[in-house]
């Protein structure tokens, strides 16, 4: 655990108790990071992620926290702090999707959408740069190839993690000359168990993005998490505003 790419590391991952977030939270704590496993609502699937890494000798805790307010942002981080005693690693991993046509969009479906996946993160990175030391910081957005392949059917979706592209530029070029880097990660279609609660591992859904990839398959959380390392180590100093679509060639 020592030797990792991000020994001596505390790292806040939120939405980690399941899929992606999961994923990354495991591999960030296999690379010797302390992390911090946000969850919404999924106690019990945060409390499982904990208890793998903490059998492999890692470092991590679950801690609850629905991104979209504040005051539980807040003391995500101060619990984040009392436990570690620094943030240097935030991973914006948090984020809700729906697969809805033009016709059922509704005020509040937009606003959960929106409040999550694109005001979620601006509060957690907000709040994160109260954490964050002198020596900097690094920060990964976990997007979507939805933001550019604009799926029918998803247009609020798709709407969020275009903002998430933007997002990641702006703040790139904002927080640069404090040291804090801010990339992002746009993975395609990826099995995880929001993917297979909704059905979309099955059938013609998952036949039809993997008809359309060169790879030929759909993506697993491992095949995301290796990347999510490298933004936030050191092996990518010289990199922010940047995007790194993962989705086996499907564009």
């Amino acid at each position: 655990m020592k030797d990792g790419k991000l020994a001596g590391k505390v790292a806040v991952v939120t939405g980690a108790s399941k899929g992606i977030g999961a994923g990354i939270a495991k591999e960030f704590a296999a690379e010797g990071a302390a992390v911090v496993v946000n969850y919404a609502s999924s106690k019990a699937d945060a409390d499982k992620v904990v208890d793998e890494i903490a059998k492999k000798g890692g470092k991590a805790i679950a801690v609850q926290g629905n991104v979209a307010k504040k005051q539980e942002v807040e003391k995500l981080f101060a619990t984040a702090e009392k436990a570690f005693g620094k943030v240097d690693i935030l991973v914006n991993n948090a984020g809700v999707y729906e697969f809805i046509p033009l016709e059922g969009v509704t005020e509040q479906q937009f606003h959960r959408h929106f409040d999550t996946n694109v005001l979620g993160m601006l509060l957690v990175t907000q709040e994160a740069l109260k954490h964050f030391n002198s020596a900097g910081a690094a920060i990964v957005n976990i997007g979507s190839l939805a933001s550019t392949l604009t799926p029918p059917t998803a247009v609020v979706y798709n709407a969020t993690k275009g903002a998430v592209d933007a997002i990641t530029k702006t703040l790139a070029k904002e927080l640069g000359p404090r040291k804090i880097r801010v990339n992002s990660i746009n993975p395609g279609m990826v099995i995880t168990e929001g993917v297979v609660s909704g059905g979309f591992d099955q059938g013609d859904f998952r036949k039809t993005f993997e008809a359309q990839t060169p790879l030929g398959r759909v993506g697993e959380p491992k095949d995301i998490a290796p990347a999510a390392v490298f933004f936030a180590s050191d092996d990518s100093s010289w990199m922010t505003g940047e995007t790194l679509v993962i989705a086996g060639g499907l564009r």
